[in-house]
């Protein structure tokens, strides 16, 4: 099976770098089932059903959320009408957040693809153990018995916290792939244990800027340390950035990861 996971979707270049490039991707790489995170889409901050339903024609068949999975207000009960979006697994149980962190799907050929969406601690807003949470989630789908393949996005601020997560989910996922810091990590690899792991996948979004927003006003910000006005995504050429990974359908173990960069400032690089 061939996965595919684009990192996160930064306003209306982000979206545009999608729209341009996803659906000839999935086409020419020949993905089964492709993953964006969306979390920053709506003017990098949240999501809108409106955009989510644009994201879904251009060719995703899930979409995860992150730490600003609730910054439009209407994702609260689209959430709740659409299993193909996924907030982080990790909230609290008494707490009742709308929607799913996780949840099975099943190609048109019968094959099941698990994804788990789950937000770190470290230096992030705080819930619950991320660890124990993808633990939950990943003995309700082992992998090569319910689930042909199972993906795991960890939203998370820290490295260590990110790479963590994929030796403990080594040998049980297919895929574990870090999002929210928005630069592509060069250390695309198969772990001992079978699963394919990057850091991060970088973010599709326009890289003349500070992590996907206008460069003038975070220079500022950083330089002065006074207020300015609110944040806004850059709005110049994008670069989609992702990831693909290649499974073994009888282990659902990974064969293969290459590194996607398409469009914009940034070096393409494209599996072969």
């Amino acid at each position: 099976m061939r996965l595919a996971f684009f990192g996160d979707v930064v306003g209306r270049a982000g979206r545009r770098a999608l729209e341009d490039h996803l659906p000839r991707l999935k086409l020419e790489l020949s993905l089964d089932f492709v993953v964006v995170n969306a979390e920053n889409a709506a003017g990098g901050f949240g999501i809108t059903e409106a955009i989510a339903d644009d994201i879904f024609q251009n060719g995703a068949d899930c979409i995860t959320l992150g730490n600003h999975s609730w910054d439009q207000r209407d994702a609260l009960t689209y959430i709740t009408r659409e299993d193909r979006l996924l907030r982080p697994c990790n909230y609290p149980p008494a707490v009742e957040a709308p929607g799913k962190g996780a949840n099975l799907f099943t190609l048109p050929d019968g094959r099941r693809v698990a994804v788990i969406s789950v937000l770190g601690r470290l230096f992030m807003d705080s819930l619950d153990d991320p660890f124990q949470a993808v633990e939950r989630e990943l003995n309700n789908v082992p992998l090569g018995m319910v689930a042909d393949a199972v993906l795991v996005d960890v939203h998370a601020e820290a490295t260590s916290e990110k790479m963590a997560m994929g030796h403990f989910c080594d040998g049980r996922a297919s895929f574990v792939v870090g999002t929210h810091t928005h630069i592509p990590t060069a250390d695309a690899q198969i772990l001992p244990g079978g699963t394919a792991y990057q850091t991060d996948a970088g973010m599709c979004g326009d890289y003349d800027s500070v992590i996907g927003m206008k460069k003038e006003g975070s220079v500022k910000r950083f330089s002065t340390r006074l207020p300015t006005e609110r944040m806004g995504p850059a709005e110049g050429p994008a670069t989609a950035c992702g990831v693909m990974v290649e499974t073994d359908d009888k282990t659902g173990l990974a064969v293969r990861i290459d590194p996607i960069r398409v469009g914009g400032r940034l070096k393409e690089t494209l599996p072969d």
